[in-house]
């Protein structure tokens, strides 16, 4: 299940208050995995450029945290960022410099791009128990965080991005395979786009139903 663009808006607007606000927007738009959002390290992010490479992770195994390589070749890739979330992520930076200077020397140089407020790695449960504590808060029906992930998929294809470049954002071996998961958002996808031309005669705006899920098949 995946939220409406309208869902993923009035979510992102809840998380903007919390410290992780930048890795929610993260996978909302780009598609991380949450092991890829919680191992992101600042010397793979070029913000001036505006891209990120993900080529590292945190893994949850029963409750133990690994870091490591992602497990495909595919899994590693560099992704654009829009220039929102670039601009997210600088606020970010200069929120977690002042979290630096006010822990002193209890500061923990882990160089990752999201920690805990002592700069140490973050636990993978941790995020997703707080992306569904401000999903209640918003009001929004529940989902997994992954599917926030597949989300950003449907977003994709919905503003007409290419398979093969959504297959390549999301790390995915084949687009073969994304093609697969997300047939199902397809006529989501053509349906918008009939509401879309039709407006462009008749003046009309698209009128999505607020509290309908996407289902996907996995």
């Amino acid at each position: 299940m995946v939220w409406t663009p309208a869902h993923t808006r009035l979510f992102l607007e809840e998380a903007r208050r919390h410290r992780l606000f930048a890795l929610y927007q993260l996978i909302a738009l780009r598609g991380l995995r949450r092991g890829e959002a919680c191992g992101l390290r600042w010397k793979e992010v070029d913000l001036d450029g505006r891209t990120l490479t993900v080529n590292w992770q945190l893994v949850q195994l029963a409750w133990q945290v690994h870091e490591g390589a992602p497990k495909t070749d595919a899994s590693v890739r560099t992704i654009a960022l829009d220039t929102d979330t670039a601009r997210v992520l600088r606020v970010h930076r200069q929120q977690q410099l002042q979290e630096r200077l006010a822990m002193g020397e209890a500061w923990t140089d882990s160089g990752f791009v999201f920690t805990q407020p002592d700069g140490s790695r973050l636990h993978p449960q941790h995020v997703s128990d707080q992306f569904l504590w401000l999903a209640y808060l918003a009001g929004l029906p529940p989902i997994r965080l992954h599917d926030l992930r597949h989300g950003s998929a449907s977003l994709m294809l919905a503003a007409g991005v290419e398979m093969k470049v959504v297959q390549e954002t999301l790390g995915h071996t084949s687009s073969a395979f994304t093609a697969d998961t997300y047939t199902s958002v397809y006529p989501q996808v053509a349906t918008a786009a009939a509401e879309k031309t039709a407006a462009l005669l008749f003046g009309k705006e698209d009128q999505a139903e607020p509290g309908k899920l996407i289902s996907l098949r996995s």
